[in-house]
């Protein structure tokens, strides 16, 4: 028997619905989706509040199930053919494209994520991340939620609610107000790094922004970093660093006594919401210089860790540039997956992985010991030796 999925965005039927429902033995729906379409009198309805019951009751059975928008971009299509069914899909309009026509705004530069039964971080880091984000909200995790997540983050939220609907609405808020403001239980938001005028988009060629990873890879040059008398974590102990810290979409990464900021920058180039902890003025000044110089986005708190640690968002993993286990200590009481330590004195080595055991990780480590190509005056090379620098690191392998 035909299993048909119908889209629904307020506007009429897509073409072959009337036909599938006037042959329906059974629709399937919310109540609103129920209540807005022709139902033929003989066919069973079934409200969809617990999914898998009324699932069940579509086996063998020439049914339609009415749902929002296209339901195969983060809706039910992919639940029925895990369920083994094969639907006709004849979609409606998505709430994301509504939204952006109803504000007259491209939307191939923009990162789509979904909060709608799913953990609301993940989305909230892309909103940290990136200067366009759409965000498919769910119950506790609507337009307030989202706004309070993104305290320290200067955003604004375009809040589109019952599109479609007869309440329909776009409202254009500060973060920080949407926080604070009852929203409609259907809606979707479109976040925008806060800026005095609106950007029109580069023109790109790849759906939702640049790719990671970015143009020219990772571990850059220590040149490509302003940085204040060589204080910068060199590329070659970066590149394991990021191999351990694991920076991606989704996640938040803390980089604890930044210096030049250049692990917070190269995570957020890799797609990663980045906070930069630094207790200097000049120092947090170069974070911010080269996080706008490599186009991206860094949270910079000022401050002396760990005092300056408390109250931040929770990361998924966490760089400490500088400090002592005190730090790591406090670092790790805030919950990431991982901590990655940079150590330059032999003696801090033990306490740090001490403290990084006893907050239950699990710990590994290596030195770095690089030899750089080096030229001679008449054209030869040779081999320049770096500080050896020692990563510690600590990983929570259960979840």
């Amino acid at each position: 028997m035909t299993l048909t999925v119908v889209g629904l965005d307020g506007s009429p039927l897509p073409p072959g619905a009337a036909a599938a429902l006037a042959e329906a033995e059974l629709v399937v729906g919310a109540p609103r989706h129920l209540a807005a379409v022709p139902l033929p009198d003989a066919a069973e309805r079934v409200e969809l509040g617990p999914v898998e019951p009324a699932l069940a009751k579509l086996a063998g059975r020439r049914a339609v199930l009415l749902a929002s928008g296209d339901p195969g971009f983060f809706g039910i299509v992919r639940l029925l053919r895990e369920r083994g069914h094969e639907p006709v899909v004849l979609p409606a309009r998505s709430s994301v494209q509504l939204l952006f026509a109803r504000v007259g705004r491209s939307w191939d530069d923009v990162a789509v994520v979904s909060a709608h039964g799913r953990a609301l971080g993940p989305a909230v880091n892309v909103c940290r991340a990136r200067g366009a984000t759409a965000v498919l909200t769910g119950p506790g995790a609507g337009p307030a939620e989202i706004g309070a997540a993104l305290d320290g983050w200067p955003r604004t939220l375009v809040v589109a609610e019952d599109l479609g609907g007869p309440g329909e609405r776009v409202t254009t808020v500060p973060a920080a107000e949407a926080a604070t403001r009852a929203w409609h239980p259907l809606s979707v938001v479109l976040c925008l790094r806060a800026t005095d005028a609106p950007e029109v988009p580069a023109r790109g060629w790849f759906a939702g922004g640049e790719p990671a990873p970015p143009p020219g890879g990772w571990a850059l040059p220590d040149t490509a970093f302003e940085h204040r008398a060589g204080m910068v974590t060199k590329a070659e102990v970066r590149a394991v660093a990021l191999a351990r810290l694991a920076p991606r979409p989704g996640t938040l990464v803390w980089d604890v006594g930044a210096g030049s900021g250049s692990v917070a920058v190269e995570c957020a180039r890799l797609g990663a919401a980045a906070l930069a902890v630094e207790r200097r003025d000049d120092d947090a000044a170069r974070v911010r210089a080269n996080a706008e110089a490599h186009g991206v986005e860094v949270r910079v708190v000022a401050g002396t860790a760990p005092a300056a640690l408390a109250g931040l968002p929770r990361p998924d993993a966490v760089f400490v540039g500088g400090g002592g286990p005190e730090i790591v200590t406090a670092a790790a009481a805030a919950g990431p997956q991982r901590v990655v330590v940079a150590l330059a004195a032999l003696d801090r080595i033990a306490p740090t992985r001490a403290a990084l055991l006893a907050a239950g990780y699990a710990t590994g480590g290596t030195q770095i010991a690089a030899s750089r190509l080096a030229e001679l005056p008449d054209g030869a090379v040779r081999l320049a030796a770096t500080n050896p620098i020692t990563l510690v690191w600590g990983e929570v392998q259960d979840r």
